[in-house]
């Protein structure tokens, strides 16, 4: 086996007139990552995004074979790196070995080869995403994190095809940065934060340790120059409720796969959960059951249980209904059904639905896929597929009032007020007219709306 070290030295030579640190390091170098909190926030259905000191991890992901989002990678990334120079910047092997030639200052990965039960990964060093490209490329950037109820708030850049999930445009990049960076910082910073904190660490510390303290105010909050966005102007989150996925086989034991394994053996996902004949020319025979209970024999091309998020996506294509991220459900929706009279269903979150491939079905396996990645091994006669609704829990064990947080979901930034006063902004409803053009008619060019 080619060991971590000698993966470093493969990486492609990059020849330069000065000197520079061009390299690719190990995530295992960079601290533990940074856990922020979700405060809600009056008068708004959002939530508040707070971090408890600067985030310092930054994972950026793009649109793979897109060589004009790869030259805004390096753009955004240098602005990153120059403006915020606490930072540090990951990359996906792929993507950090692309760009690695065209960035002078050290970037990180998690090297392909690592021994994933004992090397930290992505899910304990990353304290924030960013990502740059369409719903495909923050659907990827939260599967990194599907084995775990903890995942980094998502900034994400629409570049994509559609780009329904994707909140901020390019060009306002450093605004958007700016924003989540400084969540949290309530007091003003600059020169009158590190005066403030200097004089406080000075009561609390001696020696190495007041260096160190200085060390960080410098290199944090207190080196970004500018005014105070004030505490009422935290970035927005919405938190997107994912679905848990388990796989049992026909005796009731649970089956794991090696990209999935955990504890406990379940995934999560962002999007949806498919069964799909696939190749295979018969339908498939699924039997489902809501809350434990049969509820019906399916015979169709397979089944979907999606998120409200999903519910645009191939649940939309297939007939289901559009369900707002804020409510709290699952949608079970048929893909061309043999009978017409087998309607999508609207679940609540807590309901767990089992699919089961009858023992009637003409192939052997029907294929699994969890957000758009076709599981290695599919389900063969008799397994069956459990989900529930991923538990948004609030925290409020010794918290006060206005501390009280949430935890769970995929945290996605969204596009808040520039105003500053905290009204109620539905992202979604322009999403559906601008993007899914509902209700569109027919030649009308629109220009009247």
């Amino acid at each position: 086996m080619i060991s971590r070290v000698s993966v470093r030295l493969i990486s492609r030579r990059c020849f330069s007139h000065s000197a520079v640190r061009r390299e690719i390091r190990d995530i295992a170098e960079l601290p533990d990552r940074i856990h922020p909190k979700y405060q809600e926030a009056r008068n708004n259905d959002l939530l508040t995004l707070h971090w408890p000191s600067p985030p310092r991890n930054i994972l950026i992901t793009k649109k793979p074979s897109a060589p004009s989002i790869t030259t805004l990678v390096i753009e955004y990334a240098q602005h990153i790196h120059s403006t915020y120079p606490s930072t540090n910047l990951i990359f996906r092997p792929a993507t950090a070995h692309e760009i690695q030639c065209s960035l002078p200052f050290p970037i990180y990965t998690a090297f392909e080869n690592r021994d994933t039960e004992n090397d930290p990964g992505f899910q304990d060093k990353v304290d924030l995403i960013c990502t740059l490209g369409g719903d495909g490329t923050i659907l990827r950037a939260s599967s990194l994190f599907a084995t775990t109820d903890h995942v980094p708030p998502v900034l994400s850049f629409s570049m994509g095809t559609l780009g329904f999930l994707g909140e901020w445009k390019f060009k306002e990049y450093k605004r958007a940065f700016r924003e989540v960076y400084m969540s949290g910082a309530n007091a003003g910073y600059g020169s009158a934060l590190l005066e403030d904190e200097h004089h406080h660490g000075n009561e609390t510390h001696s020696g190495a340790a007041a260096a160190q303290s200085e060390h960080n105010l410098l290199s944090g909050w207190s080196s970004i120059r500018g005014k105070s966005m004030g505490p009422g102007r935290g970035a927005r989150v919405l938190l997107r409720n994912r679905l848990k996925v388990g796989i049992f086989g026909a005796d009731g034991q649970r089956v794991t796969e090696p990209e999935t394994e955990t504890a406990g053996g379940d995934v999560y996902a962002m999007n949806e959960v498919i069964l799909h004949r696939g190749i295979h020319p018969h339908l498939a025979i699924i039997e489902v059951f809501i809350g434990g209970r049969f509820l019906t024999e399916a015979v169709a091309d397979g089944m979907i249980v999606s998120t409200p998020t999903g519910s645009t996506a191939y649940s939309l294509s297939s007939g289901g209904s559009i369900v707002h991220p804020l409510v709290p459900s699952l949608l079970l929706t048929p893909v061309c059904p043999r009978s017409l009279s087998f309607r999508p269903l609207v679940l609540p979150a807590n309901t767990p639905i089992t699919l089961r491939l009858s023992e009637k079905n003409r192939s052997e396996e029907v294929e699994i896929s969890v957000d758009g990645v076709r599981m290695s091994k599919g389900l063969r006669l008799g397994m069956e597929v459990r989900v529930w609704g991923e538990e948004l829990e609030r925290e409020t064990h010794g918290l006060e009032k206005h501390e009280k947080t949430w935890r769970g979901g995929v945290p996605s930034i969204v596009r808040g007020s520039r105003s500053g006063l905290g009204e109620n902004e539905d992202h979604w409803v322009g999403g559906l007219n601008g993007l899914l053009k509902f209700n569109y008619p027919f030649g009308d060019d629109g220009a009247s709306q």
